[in-house]
């Protein structure tokens, strides 16, 4: 599955139930990274109710697991991350805040990743009163990572793919032979296509914003090999494309 923009989305389920009209909120953050001690084992996330009713929400925590293009969540709960409060009914115009804490393995081998879905709960109107509700699902991706592991992400390859409407762009395959996962958009990333006769005709370097406003955070996992594809059309079909990673410091 696509991660961020795909990682971190907003999933509407939308039921027939007896309700009042629907609500909104606000997540933030939606990226967490923690570690398996010390201060960074706990952070907050921020729900806001922006609506004009009150929001009842519950926070639900699912174990994820990779493949080559990105993260998939397994359906698993997960007993790794203690969440409070876990429920709470927000009123109009105002924010809770409720803490992630991990309370897992601290001997962690390699970094985990989980599902932290804020999910909005229906509520039971007056009898009489009806309506269609629309509930909404916001997946909070939170990351834990060893003691002293750093991430080691690397472009090991580049070619010319096509993207949905069959246009060429840049297709990387990632690789980050580390306990910890890292992300794309971490550091500057560097993209070259040269013709069939070597001419260079096409160049761009993305720093760290860029990389998240293009492609998202590019989350690569620990010992993962990932390949990406990236939203940018190029000006050749063929030819060869160089790509290149540099992490901030």
């Amino acid at each position: 599955m696509k991660f961020l923009r795909g990682l971190v989305t907003a999933l509407a389920a939308v039921a027939a139930v007896f309700a009042s009209p629907a609500w909104s909120m606000t997540v933030q953050p939606v990226v967490i990274d923690l570690s398996v001690s010390g201060r960074g084992m706990s952070q907050v996330i921020t729900v806001e109710n922006t609506f004009a009713t009150p929001l009842p929400v519950e926070l639900r925590v699912q174990e994820l697991e990779f493949d080559e293009n990105g993260v998939k969540a397994t359906g698993k709960d997960s007993e790794d991350l203690l969440i409070f409060p876990p429920q709470a009914l927000i009123q109009p115009g105002q924010t809770q805040t409720f803490r992630i804490q991990y309370v897992g393995d601290p001997d962690l081998k390699a970094s985990k990743h989980y599902y932290v879905t804020v999910a909005q709960l229906p509520v039971k109107l007056p009898e009489g009163q009806s309506a269609i509700q629309i509930l909404y699902n916001f997946q909070v991706l939170v990351s834990v990572t060893p003691a002293g592991a750093k991430p080691a992400l690397a472009v090991r390859s580049a070619e010319v793919g096509k993207n949905a409407q069959g246009k060429p762009v840049p297709v990387l395959t990632l690789d980050n032979p580390s306990a910890a996962h890292g992300y794309l958009s971490s550091g500057r990333l560097r993209i070259i296509q040269r013709d069939a006769s070597g001419k260079e005709v096409f160049r761009k370097t993305l720093s760290g914003p860029e990389v998240q406003q293009t492609i998202g955070f590019g989350l690569v996992g620990a010992n993962q090999v990932r390949r990406m594809t990236l939203p940018i059309e190029l000006p050749v079909d063929g030819g060869k494309v160089d790509a290149s990673f540099t992490p901030d410091t």
